[in-house]
């Protein structure tokens, strides 16, 4: 696997999601999940981007978080969507996945940026 910078792999994560919903679903549920699923997604890009330009460690750390607070809430919408047989298995599953990783490596960071 060829490595991606962290800031290209929200950006292709938050890619993903809105190529998901390129058409939007038709029931309230899925529209109101697939809405709320692609501001938390895109969220998680912008507010690592702010923490990369971030002119102090207190202020670097809270962007890291809210990027937590928004990889964690889109894991969330995903794990739901799938529950309630909104997403496909097959396209929910890798994206779950990315998801998680995201959040392994935001917390890690989270982690390193306070020692």
């Amino acid at each position: 696997m060829v490595y991606k910078d962290l800031a290209e792999r929200l950006e292709d994560f938050a890619a993903d999601i809105i190529k998901l919903y390129i058409k939007m679903p038709n029931s309230y549920a899925a529209q109101y999940l697939a809405q709320q699923l692609i501001r938390s997604a895109c969220s998680s890009a912008l507010n690592y981007g702010e923490a990369l330009g971030a002119g102090t460690t207190k202020d670097r750390i809270n962007k890291l978080r809210i990027t937590l607070k928004e990889l964690r809430e889109s894991l969330r919408n995903l794990r739901i969507q799938n529950k309630a047989n909104l997403l496909a298995t097959d396209r929910c599953e890798p994206l779950q996945s990315e998801n998680d990783e995201l959040i392994r490596i935001v917390v890690t960071l989270i982690k390193k940026t306070n020692d």
